[in-house]
């Protein structure tokens, strides 16, 4: 999702990076901003024609007033963007396909032209609805900026993030104890029914799998199909994330280890990896590089976290995770080029409206973390930093906690799909097992060589659009899921291990 392009080493940065780094993006979608053109006739909320960036048709885009708090209604009130991408064929004029983001915290209409990449069977016959849910986007934007930073030079671990936490609160205009999941799902329906569809086929990708599965429960008529992909159960605080990293990377490791080319070439990397660590741990290291954009020659301030954020956000694809056993020996041989492309590639991925995102965990999520999930939390170096840096945010960011049945399973007989990747860095296969206990008819799929986020993989992608068309779990076809689509790891700079015979003789007959 590169909202924040990587131009001649400047960035602009949430002061909340480091907390925000819990983010559980969709990282496959490319994250694409609206057309200047967008909504010039929009003046009362009713659909007007417009232009989203990367999709080449006209579509409708409009929005909801509503009120800010919900107990209030005759109080403030906030625009509640939305975008309709009309079905081919309109065969299902009453129904729509409402494709939820991640984050907490991205917009779903900056995405447009990555769901209607992902979704366009879908659309073949049904509207793709996308809705910026309160706080991101257009929908009153709750956000943290610093301004532009020399992203190279830029010191990440020297933010005051209470500091920064209280800067962004003081910038807000917003109650920010009213941009919750459940406040938010409210302005769902209203969109539903101001745009008159009867059923909503929902998709949430990660962060929006909650969103999904709290549609399911507070308005399970207005539900026709689910299908939760990188499942974020109800039961589980996403602050557990640190966890499934540290798992994602020793299965990368254990990958390495178990391919022959990989292990001869890189025999030691998961002690280079934990040298590396150790190394920043002490201090920062500060060396020249070439630009990854410009090549020319800069100095570059590798901290620990910043090359602890390349690490995980390179295992959410497969193309920068094959990257990563070069990219770390050649970090342990005091080389960082490497890591430099990948940080360029992954920086700004996690393209978050900070102030929504805060709102949302701080009140959904940290108060969650018991004293057993604290202490694992306190030995992995992921869960310690991203819960530390939520703790400090969060105590500025006063929002009031939800209550305790927030947290029960979606109980349920509507048909749910529910899509996982057995390399996610994010949301790890157990976590959907979690969410499907209590509905009784799902059908859970795990695509053993994928990351976060596996509905943008076109045998995926044609799953879903089967299952928005049966509107039933039995008889999908899905082996496909199980293919190898494995890459082979990079051995050096231009060099890509062959992939295995099989799997070399099943992409042919494609």
């Amino acid at each position: 999702m590169k909202a924040r392009i990587f131009r001649q080493g400047v960035l602009k940065l949430s002061p909340l990076a480091g907390a925000t780094l819990l983010a559980l993006a969709a990282a496959s979608l490319p994250s694409l901003a609206i057309d200047t053109n967008m909504l010039d006739k929009e003046l009362d909320g009713s659909p007007q024609s417009c232009y989203l960036s990367g999709i080449s048709d006209r579509v409708r885009c409009g929005f909801v007033k509503v009120p800010e708090n919900p107990s209030q209604p005759e109080g403030k009130q906030i625009e509640v963007h939305y975008a309709v991408l009309p079905a081919i064929k309109p065969s299902f004029p009453n129904e729509a396909f409402l494709a939820i983001a991640g984050g907490p915290g991205q917009s779903a209409i900056d995405n447009a032209a990555g769901f209607e990449r992902m979704f366009q069977k879908v659309r073949q016959t049904r509207d793709i609805l996308l809705i910026d849910q309160r706080g991101t986007g257009r929908s009153n934007l709750l956000q943290c900026e610093q301004g532009l930073i020399d992203m190279l030079a830029y010191n990440d671990e020297s933010v005051d993030i209470k500091v920064e936490a209280q800067k962004c609160l003081d910038a807000q205009t917003s109650d920010i104890t009213q941009y919750g999941s459940l406040t938010a799902l409210g302005d769902f329906e209203a969109v539903r029914k101001a745009l008159g569809y009867q059923k909503l086929h929902i998709y949430g990708v990660s962060y929006g799998s909650r969103m999904a599965q709290l549609y399911l429960k507070q308005h399970p008529d207005s539900v026709a199909t689910t299908v939760l992909d990188g499942v974020v159960p109800m039961q589980q605080s996403v602050i557990a994330i640190g966890e499934a990293i540290d798992r994602a990377v020793d299965l990368m490791l254990q990958d390495c280890g178990n391919t022959p080319a990989c292990q001869k070439q890189f025999p030691h990397l998961g002690a280079e990896l934990a040298s590396v660590h150790e190394r920043l741990s002490q201090a920062p290291v500060e060396t020249r590089v070439q630009h990854p954009l410009t090549g020319e020659i800069q100095p570059f301030l590798l901290t620990r976290s910043k090359f602890a954020g390349v690490v995980r956000l390179a295992l959410y694809s497969a193309n920068t995770r094959a990257l990563l056993p070069y990219a770390i020996h050649q970090a342990a041989n005091h080389n960082y080029q490497a890591i430099l492309g990948l940080y360029g590639m992954t920086v700004g991925s996690l393209d978050l409206a900070g102030g929504m995102h805060n709102s949302v965990v701080c009140g959904e999520d940290m108060h969650r973390i018991d004293p057993a999930m604290k202490a694992r939390l306190d030995a992995s170096y992921y869960g310690s930093q991203m819960f530390n840096g939520l703790a400090e945010a969060c105590a500025i960011w006063q929002v009031p906690e939800v209550p305790a049945d927030f947290a029960e399973g979606v109980s349920s007989d509507k048909p749910v799909l529910l899509l996982s990747g057995e390399l996610d860095p994010a949301t790890p296969p157990g976590w959907a097992e979690i969410a499907k206990e209590h509905l009784s008819n799902s059908l859970h799929l795990v695509a053993p060589y994928s990351g976060h986020g596996i509905a943008r993989e076109s045998c995926v992608a044609g799953i879903v659009a089967e299952f928005v068309s049966e509107a039933s779990v039995k008889e999908l076809d899905s082996a496909c899921v199980t293919k190898d689509i494995r890459r082979g790891f990079y051995l050096n700079a231009s060099t890509v291990e062959p992939l295995p015979a099989a799997a070399n003789s099943a992409q042919t007959q494609e």
